[in-house]
C-alpha cells in the first residue's frame, strides 16, 4: 500500500471518511470526503485496493458504501453473463 502514502487523505482526520450513518450530517461528511478525494492523485489505486479487500465501510477512491457495494453487484453481473 505504498500508494496511501501519496494520498490526498493522509494528513486528513480519519473520522472525515467513516460517517456514523448515510443521513443527515453524516452526508454531508460523506461529501467533504468524496472532495477530498477528487483531488486525490491515487483515488484508482484507493478503489482498487477497497474493493479487493472487501472495504464495506468509509468513503474510498471517491466511493460510499452504497456505491461500492452496487459495483459489486454489476461486477458480479457483468462476470456472471461472460
Amino acid at each position: 500500500m505504498e500508494w496511501a502514502q501519496r494520498a490526498a487523505c493522509a494528513h486528513e482526520d480519519p473520522e472525515l471518511f467513516f460517517p456514523l450513518s448515510s443521513t443527515g450530517p453524516a452526508l454531508r461528511q460523506e461529501r467533504a470526503a468524496k472532495r477530498v478525494c477528487l483531488r486525490c492523485p491515487v483515488i484508482r489505486q484507493c478503489l482498487g485496493w477497497s474493493m479487493d479487500n472487501g472495504q464495506a465501510h468509509g468513503v474510498w477512491g471517491g466511493t460510499s458504501e452504497r456505491e461500492r457495494a452496487e459495483l459489486r453487484r454489476t461486477t458480479a453481473l457483468v462476470v456472471a453473463h461472460e
